[in-house]
């Protein structure tokens, strides 16, 4: 059994009266981001969540990840300690209009959500042949 006494134990109590009615709200999902010449990739840690409860969707340049991780304990059983949270966990980050979110690609592997969005066509780095003379001008 765990047991915390005195004033740990009271903040502790209280801690979890207060959160216990939705221990979701208030927690964000970790996210990394990083981008190459070809893509947008982001990382999420989503730990013991069942890929199932996952869901990637993009709207208007907004991309909305919810996942959920339900509560371990069964409903029958007096709680001893939580302190992890669970219920749905949203995520919402605006995107630039220069990915091709058509494209996007997911994959969960070990507790992290990895994502890669290509760059739209338009804005992929590209060169520009250089040719002799000068510029052609355009006629009216």
């Amino acid at each position: 059994m765990l047991a915390r006494t005195g004033v740990l134990g009271d903040l502790d109590r209280l801690t979890h009266q207060l959160t216990q009615a939705d221990a979701s709200v208030g927690t964000v999902i970790p996210a990394d981001a990083w981008r190459d010449d070809t893509a947008l990739y982001l990382q999420f840690d989503l730990p013991g969540m069942d890929r199932s409860s996952i869901e990637l969707t993009t709207e208007q340049h907004t991309l909305t990840l919810t996942a959920e991780r339900p509560s371990p304990i069964p409903a029958d059983a007096r709680p001893v300690l939580t302190e992890r949270p669970t219920g749905r966990f949203t995520r919402r980050l605006v995107l630039s209009d220069a990915l091709d979110t058509a494209a996007a690609e997911a994959a969960y592997d070990n507790g992290v959500l990895t994502l890669r969005i290509p760059l739209a066509a338009h804005a992929k780095p590209r060169k520009i042949a250089v040719s002799g003379g000068a510029p052609r001008q355009l006629t009216s």
